[in-house]
């Protein structure tokens, strides 16, 4: 598969799940205070210094942050090297490459 076909399945998955989270909460993750903070990283090490500072942020019971780190961690790791194969880094998992 080439990677002009790849990436335009990858838009049209991303996009659905895009519209579905907002049809879901009601939110758009578009306009996520975030979102200008995320598309700013090179590495996911970057992305993972922005999203451990929300963890922080909650008021998790003890072990809380260590299990969300867990979990997002591998996470952030897959989307980047994902995004790195069909050839356009972290900025490919990202909004601003998707109509809303």
């Amino acid at each position: 598969m080439s990677t002009v076909t790849s990436r335009s399945n990858f838009d049209s998955v991303f996009d659905s799940a895009l519209h579905a989270y907002k049809e879901r909460t009601k939110l758009d993750l578009a306009t996520h205070p975030l979102l200008s903070r995320i598309q700013t990283c090179d590495s996911p090490e970057a992305v993972l210094t922005i999203l451990r500072e929300q963890i922080s942020a909650f008021d998790q019971p003890q072990g809380g942050d260590e299990r969300l780190t867990n979990w997002l961690v591998p996470t952030v790791n897959v989307l980047y090297a994902f995004s790195a194969t069909l050839g356009e880094g972290v900025g490919l998992v990202s909004i601003r490459n998707f109509p809303c």
